[in-house]
């Protein structure tokens, strides 16, 4: 029935163009490690309200304690420590202890954990403490390989000014995301950074307009 409604119609071809242009100007590329799960949940925890360069600086300070069995012994006030340049980090260091206890239950075996269905992982995720839907999904299609798609700020952005209505329900922007586009893990990874990537380099709160590759349709609008 939805495929048949002209609005949801003129929706899925509006992302499937942006996606296209997008993926025509930038070119394939692998974005986040496909074999360091456990460093891409982590990952997903530390980069939130910082950039990645940052939460990059404390991954690299974990060094040979970057492993599940390491972090769970570790006590709160040295891993806090540790992570102090991915900001928040008393915070963090809760975060991270409470998504290492979730991933014990499996005993840190991925394979276990991609074992169950993508409903029942989202619903363990987001029961965690400081683990919302931006992350939980970052963490299913990265860390999990199951096909999630992250809605972010960088999305929002860029979907909005090329004349997208976008919900402000962050589920519902996501149904509206993965009812356009095949649902396919790596296609859903690839899009996302793409969204990411053309949101660093010209997308910007004050947009530079000159030389995007989405630049006919953009609507020009600031934040």
């Amino acid at each position: 029935m939805n495929k048949k409604n002209p609005h949801n119609t003129s929706n899925n071809h509006l992302i499937n163009a942006v996606f296209y242009k997008l993926s025509e100007y930038y070119g394939d590329f692998d974005w986040w490690h496909k074999d360091k799960p456990y460093e891409v949940m982590l990952g997903a925890i530390l980069v939130q309200n910082t950039n990645w360069n940052n939460a990059e600086k404390a991954l690299k300070n974990l060094g040979n304690a970057l492993d599940p069995r390491c972090i769970s012994e570790m006590k709160e006030e040295e891993l806090a420590r540790i992570i102090k340049p991915s900001g928040y980090y008393n915070q963090k260091a809760k975060k991270v202890k409470a998504l290492t206890a979730w991933f014990e239950k499996y005993h840190f075996d991925i394979n276990k954990v991609r074992r169950r269905d993508k409903p029942t992982l989202r619903a363990e995720l987001l029961e965690i403490k400081g683990v919302g839907n931006e992350t939980a999904d970052a963490i299913l299609v990265y860390a999990i390989r199951k096909a999630s798609f992250v809605i972010d700020a960088y999305t929002r952005r860029i979907f909005s000014r090329n004349g997208l209505s976008v919900p402000k329900n962050y589920d519902q922007f996501r149904r509206m995301i993965e009812i356009a586009i095949p649902e396919d893990n790596d296609l859903y990874a690839y899009y996302h950074g793409l969204m990411v990537d053309h949101a660093q380099q010209f997308c910007t709160k004050t947009p530079k307009c000159n030389g995007c590759p989405l630049e006919e349709t953009c609507l020009g609008l600031t934040e």
